[in-house]
């Protein structure tokens, strides 16, 4: 079964504080990866699919100033929530950080409360699309539940059953990155594709129907190694 439960990635040399900062989310149901460093951070940034980063300002190798650039540049990271942390608290610090790109600033020492409180406020900011009922709307792309109907700028587009729960399984957690096989696990016992696994053929054609340029998408993104993600805004939007 698919584990749906959110997934936060610390940066932040002192162990002791990571270790104490993981156990509190994990207690609160959250997934957590921590790294003692900036390489540490981007090799787990390359390879697994988190929904926040907790960034530490001072880092044995670097600023991550510099990492913050680097996620706020990349297609894949740059919506990503990213709160940081520095024992740095000074107002001009704090003004650096937020406009090189981060969400939120907590100085240290904190409560793990607080940076608790914090980390949801964020996850809760950065759900952009707008759900009701029965349609969900991503910019000019709207997902119609009720009629089964998928509309780019209220055309209706061409998908079939099975393309058209493989987008809502995305859609579902924008943002997030899904393996193939946590996709394949959601879409078990599909009546009209019981023969048919190829996720990748699937998607190619969900392109073809909802992006304004296919070979350049911006809406379902793959990411290599790992899977696929639906980007929570197009740059368009």
């Amino acid at each position: 079964m698919m584990d749906m439960s959110e997934h936060i990635l610390m940066i932040d040399d002192d162990l002791r504080l990571s270790t104490m900062v993981g156990d509190y989310l994990r207690s609160h149901g959250y997934q957590v990866s921590t790294a003692p460093s900036l390489s540490a951070g981007r090799e787990l940034l390359a390879r697994q699919a988190c929904d926040a980063l907790v960034l530490d300002l001072m880092l044995p190798d670097g600023d991550g100033l510099d990492l913050c650039r680097e996620v706020r540049a990349s297609p894949r990271t740059r919506a990503l929530p990213l709160l940081m942390l520095s024992a740095r608290g000074e107002p001009t610090d704090r003004i650096v950080g937020l406009e090189i790109g981060a969400d939120d600033y907590l100085p240290k020492p904190f409560e793990p409360r607080e940076l608790l409180a914090r980390v949801r406020a964020l996850l809760r900011r950065t759900a952009t699309a707008q759900v009701d009922d029965d349609v969900w709307r991503f910019g000019r792309l709207e997902i119609d539940n009720g009629l089964r109907q998928v509309r780019l700028d209220n055309q209706p587009c061409e998908l079939t059953s099975y393309q058209f729960d493989l987008l809502t399984v995305l859609a579902r957690h924008p943002g997030r990155v899904l393996s193939r096989d946590q996709i394949m696990d959601s879409l078990k016992g599909h009546p009209l594709d019981a023969f048919d696994r190829s996720i990748d053929v699937h998607i190619s054609r969900i392109r073809a129907a909802i992006e304004l340029d296919p070979k350049n998408p911006q809406r379902i993104l793959t990411v290599r190694g790992v899977g696929y993600v639906f980007a929570k805004k197009q740059d368009a939007e």
